[in-house]
């Protein structure tokens, strides 16, 4: 990954569709990664407190690609924490979400085991630290999560439930949304966009997965192999979108230094949006 002055960081993910799958159905293992660019096999809130320890061994005995493979951890300071970190330790599993991340010490023992983290701040403290978390050495990337934040507050509901914008995040969910896109471009790490509660709501999706990759987010995570093809279509940069970055690129071969192209002022900032729709 690039540092805070490198440029773009280098993009982990092998595409932007990252699917949740519980840890204790190892029966869906298999068909998840095969879904989605990356599995995310869950040991917090998609597994009953219960059945977290047969979740850990099925884990345990898995042989997914390690590269296509993270694992989402309970959170630091917690029994569950340190016996994932134990199951985790007789895998080949590498990359592990931290779920609930409230500050960089949160992130000591699984940069201790080896293990690249995706840190999510999904808790008031979280997001306002947001910062000082992706300044970590372990950290490769941040994820916010909405209901677990309004959840920490106090609040109801992440999202407008009347009026014109009913289903649109409320200020308090977009605030943390950009807060921990900024952190983690600010000290060059990956950027991964919430979940779509809202199965059947490919529209709404749709819509924020656009935004999040004009943004400048890597990846988008989901809950149903369904909306991997709406995410994966929301990241791509259309026909015309790459034969714009081509002919403006190629122009600005012909041209060093600020010049006027197809009525737009193009400066250093554009191109690298134009190399950015290439992915280059």
């Amino acid at each position: 990954m690039a540092g805070p002055s490198g440029g773009l960081p280098a993009r982990p993910f092998p595409g932007p569709a990252l699917l949740f799958c519980p840890a204790d159905r190892d029966d869906r293992y298999a068909k998840a990664l095969a879904a989605a660019d990356m599995v995310i096999l869950d040991l917090e809130d998609a597994v009953a407190p219960a059945d977290k320890p047969a979740a850990r061994e099925r884990l345990g005995a898995s042989a997914l690609d390690p590269q296509r493979t993270i694992v989402r951890v309970n959170p630091a300071g917690t029994a569950d924490h340190a016996l994932d970190l134990a199951t985790l330790g007789r895998t080949s599993y590498r990359t592990a979400m931290l779920a609930k991340a409230e500050s960089a010490a949160d992130l000591d023992a699984l940069h201790a085991a080896g293990l690249r983290v995706l840190a999510l701040c999904e808790t008031a403290r979280g997001v306002a630290r947001a910062e000082e978390i992706a300044a970590h050495p372990a950290t490769i990337g941040l994820m916010w999560g909405a209901e677990d934040l309004v959840a920490s507050m106090g609040g109801r509901s992440s999202r407008l439930t009347t009026g014109p914008h009913d289903g649109r995040y409320r200020d308090v969910a977009r605030h943390a949304r950009s807060r921990v896109l900024l952190a983690a471009k600010a000290s060059g790490r990956a950027a991964i966009d919430s979940v779509h509660l809202d199965i059947a709501d490919a529209d709404g999706l749709r819509a924020e997965v656009e935004d999040a990759a004009a943004s400048g987010f890597d990846a988008t995570a989901c809950i149903h192999p369904s909306q991997v093809a709406v995410i994966r279509e929301g990241y791509a940069a259309t026909p015309e979108e790459r034969a714009w970055a081509e002919r403006v690129l190629a122009e600005a071969e012909r041209q060093p230094g600020v010049f006027r192209f197809e009525g737009r002022m193009v400066d250093e900032p554009v191109l690298r949006q134009a190399r950015a729709v290439l992915g280059r």
